[in-house]
């Protein structure tokens, strides 16, 4: 499906060669290209700087101008991942540059550029600082550079160095068939397959420091599983999130840098665990924190050599070989000891000023340039050593969700931002044009949880329970009705999302989706949700994607009520869509019929 290119340009006389490993993909308009720098003298090279992975000019002829469609990264706020237009007007300079060392932090590396029916999807893949410039001239032309934000070094003799990935992928239409062809080329090629195969929904009971009065412990996390499966609801996952390890427990969870399971809380190991969720048909998560490393800790008391921070504690150094090495070796081997099956890796510190600080004048980049690569190398080695594992890229949330990262993990929480509906909304509509598979967390104290809430719970195609199941007084039943509603509907999340009302944060609206699989599954559904100030209690929602000529059977999720109508009427006159509570939500799947 892929054919590579490698193009090689060099300057004799300053020892310089530059390698760009291209690709272009055969079932998508997609191509993408990553450049390497070696110095092959016997010398210092010269100053290296500004050094762009992307710098293009294209032109609107007479289209029209250049629109910009963009997203805003995570920022812990129900505005993370807004969904953005920017009108490249004549004389327009637009500059995005992510926060603080971490790629997707209040930024977002991804951008659909279109000029009059012609777009364009593109990429940086960059876990580290990256910038990007849109500049319109006052003609017809635009400039787009993209790239490392700091270059300004010399490579020493057989040295050599990497930019950031870009990606392209060119589509015909409005911009929205840019997006959906951009989900199905991250489904097909970038994100990580599940022991060989397509990833598919699944459904995850998370445990954890999150309830008042509970640190993880062996029988705790052995109940939850039993309770969850004597509720009637089937998971695919334990989820064993921060606070296994040996930690103070005045301090907690964020006490990290002694990778041990700790043997008070749990006797047996982690093992026991997964060999109890094992033996009931489902697969472990496992929580680490490799990156940031506290004081106090066996990596800063025996190896503070290896922390940017030394004994102090500060960002472990992935920029040196043997750290690596280590951590490697070290979490490699609770993974296979313990029985783990995903492995979940947190990011709860910004790097910049880390490699920033160890660089000299005449080297700056170069420390983020070798603490990516060993990053990259880190993972890449935990999957080889572990054929099928999945990894999980969390960042304080969704705050390293770049391209190279997403091709080895999946991002199963979109944000810390969490347990709130409308949040939940705002987020999946803007996460769903880019990364088709996601997580959110359900309903962390459940006497809270009511149908509007839980359709925002379910708005994803992975669903994380993040409940005390100590507790029976729970209504289990509602429960187990959205659970069984999430199971029938999980499927078409993976499929082309087409959004039925513009983006907003507002109370008094509705906020309304499509999911369609009609190629394969010969159908979909839309995802509606009144607001909870919205005076509207009915309205009409024009669908796409379908056969104007076919017939469909709409069934409402809800009441179970269905209907018969065409193709042609559900395009142009639309879905008539009722929902008496505010706020309230409602699923309605359709199927071609005969």
């Amino acid at each position: 499906f892929r054919t590579q290119y490698t193009l090689f340009y060099t300057d004799a006389r300053a020892g310089l060669e530059v390698r760009c490993v291209g690709v272009a993909f055969n079932d998508f308009p997609t191509a993408e290209w990553t450049v390497y720098l070696k110095n092959t003298a016997a010398k210092d090279s010269p100053i290296i700087e500004n050094l762009q992975a992307l710098d293009t000019d294209f032109s609107c002829g007479s289209k029209g101008q250049f629109v910009l469609h963009h997203n805003r990264g995570d920022d812990c706020t129900v505005n993370a991942f807004a969904v953005l237009k920017t009108e490249l007007v004549p004389g327009t300079v637009k500059q995005f540059t992510s926060v603080n060392g971490r790629p997707t932090n209040f930024e977002w590396p991804y951008y659909n550029l279109n000029a009059g029916g012609d777009g364009i999807m593109m990429a940086i893949g960059w876990p580290g600082q990256w910038a990007s410039q849109f500049i319109r001239d006052e003609a017809l032309n635009l400039r787009v550079l993209g790239g490392q934000e700091l270059t300004h070094f010399k490579l020493r003799p057989g040295e050599e160095v990497r930019t950031p990935l870009i990606a392209l992928l060119f589509y015909q239409g409005d911009w929205i068939r840019g997006q959906n062809l951009w989900r199905q080329w991250m489904l097909d090629h970038n994100f990580p397959k599940d022991y060989g195969k397509r990833i598919t929904p699944k459904l995850a009971g998370v445990s954890g420091h999150h309830f008042p009065g509970l640190m993880c412990n062996q029988k705790e996390e052995i109940l939850f599983i039993d309770r969850f499966l004597e509720e009637g609801i089937q998971l695919d996952y334990w989820w064993m999130d921060a606070g296994w390890y040996v930690c103070d427990p005045a301090v907690g969870w964020p006490q990290v840098g002694t990778w041990e399971v700790d043997p008070k809380r749990y006797p047996d190991g982690i093992r026991a665990i997964s060999e109890h969720a094992h033996a009931k048909d489902i697969q472990t998560i496992v929580w680490f924190e490799p990156e940031r490393v506290s004081g106090g800790t066996w990596i800063t008391q025996n190896r503070p050599e290896w922390v940017f921070g030394g004994a102090n504690g500060g960002l472990f150094r992935l920029d040196e070989p043997e750290a690596v090495r280590w951590i490697t070796d070290k979490v490699g081997k609770i993974i296979t000891e313990q029985k783990i099956d995903l492995y979940r890796q947190d990011y709860n510190i910004d790097p910049l000023s880390f490699w920033r600080n160890n660089d000299t004048e005449d080297r700056q980049g170069i420390t983020e340039i070798r603490y990516v690569e060993g990053y990259l190398a880190y993972w890449d080695e935990l999957q080889r050593r572990h054929p099928g594992m999945m990894i999980d890229s969390c960042a304080s949330g969704g705050r390293r969700d770049d391209l190279e990262t997403m091709r080895r993990a999946l991002p199963l929480l979109q944000s810390d931002c969490e347990f709130n509906p409308v949040v939940h909304q705002c987020h999946t509509y803007g996460f769903d044009l880019w990364l088709p598979f996601h997580s959110r967390g359900a309903v962390r104290t459940a006497p809270e949880c009511n149908s509007y809430q839980m359709h925002g719970c379910i708005a994803s195609p992975m669903m994380s329970f993040c409940m005390d199941m100590r507790k029976k007084e729970y209504d289990y039943e509602m429960i187990r009705k959205y659970v069984k509603m999430w199971r029938e509907v999980s499927p078409y999340y993976l499929g082309d999302f087409y959004p039925l009302t513009p983006y907003t944060t507002a109370n008094d609206v509705w906020m309304v989706w499509q999911f369609d699989r009609s190629s394969d599954l010969s159908g979909g559904m839309v995802h509606a949700h009144r607001r909870g100030d919205c005076y509207f209690r009915s309205a009409d929602f024009a669908l796409q994607g379908l056969d104007p000529a076919a017939r469909y059977q709409i069934t409402n999720l809800e009441t179970g009520q269905s209907a018969k109508v065409t193709g042609s009427d559900l395009m142009s006159k639309g879905l008539r869509v009722d929902i008496d509570e505010k706020p309230g939500a409602v699923i309605i799947t359709y199927e071609k019929v005969k």
